[in-house]
């Protein structure tokens, strides 16, 4: 089948919500070559599961799509049309399986010398799309937090090196209180302007609080999932046959049922802490990898106005095996290491947040947990300074915003 011969009965299998975009596409889909078309149709089967944002992102798309003149469409596609396909790719159940045929498309392209062309066009497809659906600033300045050293003692290197150019380096922070002050702080902000994921908790322990207003999830509560994931890791590895794209395409297709998850009636939280762990590299292992991925998966697809991300220490580096049998006892962790760890992850979450639309406005805190040491990065801020005044958390966010 072609993409000029869609139906809406083929899409009756897709959720309710994803089956009424998709049929409601129809007419623009149709008009999509082979070459392309799945990788749509990947994010259109996930519509039910996805966040306010990218809900949003994905009907100008279509609606963008649907506006193009056969002209237009033609200059557009022109470089995914050129792209040949082989037999055993165009009988792949492209409708349904969109996410395999991607997989098994990616193959095909490298042995066949096409990806060079691939890529170019597709290049030319999301410059043109991000110039035609850009998003939105937020209504208010973005903030972001990271809390880093969370059991730590002291530490004699430098801290947020990566950071200081951009703002102000706080030396004599009063450290009493200092997370209670932040999540109240974040709760209050939630609760003034409350947006279904628009504030997020990320811990990578146990979470210390768990705030309705806030949209929370932490390594600790997911132990269970992750304890599922890895038996289950392990029970595949020891398949005959099974190699790293295997177990990638076995992983990509579980659903929190296939781990034991019992339903909250939150699907979109679900799936969402699911990808964390089955597609993140060492999300099941190490926190401070947990932590720092979700925060980046966060930023990227729910694109929040608040986000406030605790690390925790992560346990020490040892062979796979035993790291895996660590998951059954209680595992040694490295204090030190994860610290150093966590000052640069602090630095990808401010460069993930710069990312997003209103990033000129937007605000960010870093602390040292339970010390003096902060960081605070804004329009508010002089650049590559240090402040010796003295202040609590709560009103160095206060300056800050």
């Amino acid at each position: 089948m072609l993409p000029r011969d869609l139906q809406p009965e083929h899409f009756r299998a897709y959720p309710s919500e994803a089956r009424k975009l998709a049929t409601e596409s129809i007419p623009a889909l149709r008009r999509l070559p082979l070459s392309f078309l799945p990788n749509l149709l990947r994010e259109i089967i996930e519509y039910d599961f996805k966040f306010p944002a990218e809900r949003a992102a994905l009907i100008k798309e279509l609606t963008s799509l649907g506006a193009l003149s056969d002209a237009q469409v033609a200059d557009l596609f022109g470089g995914f049309s050129r792209i040949t396909l082989s037999t055993q790719l165009e009988n792949v159940d492209w409708v349904n399986s969109p996410a395999q045929f991607v997989e098994q498309l990616s193959g095909h392209l490298w042995t066949t010398h096409q990806l060079d062309a691939f890529r170019i066009a597709a290049t030319k497809y999301a410059d043109r799309m991000n110039a035609a659906v850009a998003a939105e600033p937020p209504p208010i300045p973005r903030l972001g937090i990271s809390i880093i050293g969370q059991g730590a003692g002291s530490f004699d290197g430098p801290l947020f090196r990566k950071l200081r150019p951009y703002g102000t380096y706080f030396s004599r922070v009063k450290p009493d209180n200092g997370l209670s002050l932040l999540l109240d702080a974040v709760t209050a902000r939630a609760k003034g302007h409350p947006v279904p994921y628009g504030h997020w908790y990320i811990d990578g322990g146990e979470p210390a609080v768990n705030d309705s207003t806030l949209t929370c999830i932490s390594y600790g509560a997911l132990k269970p999932t992750r304890a599922a994931l890895l038996a289950r890791i392990r029970s595949e590895i020891e398949r005959p046959g099974m190699g790293p794209e295997a177990l990638r395409s076995t992983m990509a297709q579980l659903r929190p049922a296939d781990l034991g998850v019992h339903s909250t009636g939150n699907d979109v939280l679900e799936r969402f802490q699911l990808k964390l762990l089955t597609e993140g590299s060492g999300t099941q292992l190490f926190s401070t990898s947990f932590a720092q991925w979700a925060a980046r998966e966060v930023l990227r697809r729910a694109q929040p106005f608040t986000l406030l991300v605790r690390f925790a220490p992560r346990q020490r580096q040892k062979p796979m095996n035993e790291l895996l049998a660590a998951m059954e006892n209680q595992p040694e962790t490295d204090s030190a290491g994860s610290l150093v760890d966590e000052d640069m992850g602090a630095y990808y979450n401010w460069l993930n947040q710069q990312r997003l639309p209103g990033a000129e406005k937007s605000c960010f805190l870093v602390w040292f947990e339970d010390h003096n040491s902060a960081l605070a990065i804004g329009p508010s801020m002089p650049r590559g300074t240090k402040s010796d005044s003295e202040a609590d958390l709560g009103r160095l966010f206060t300056w800050l915003l």
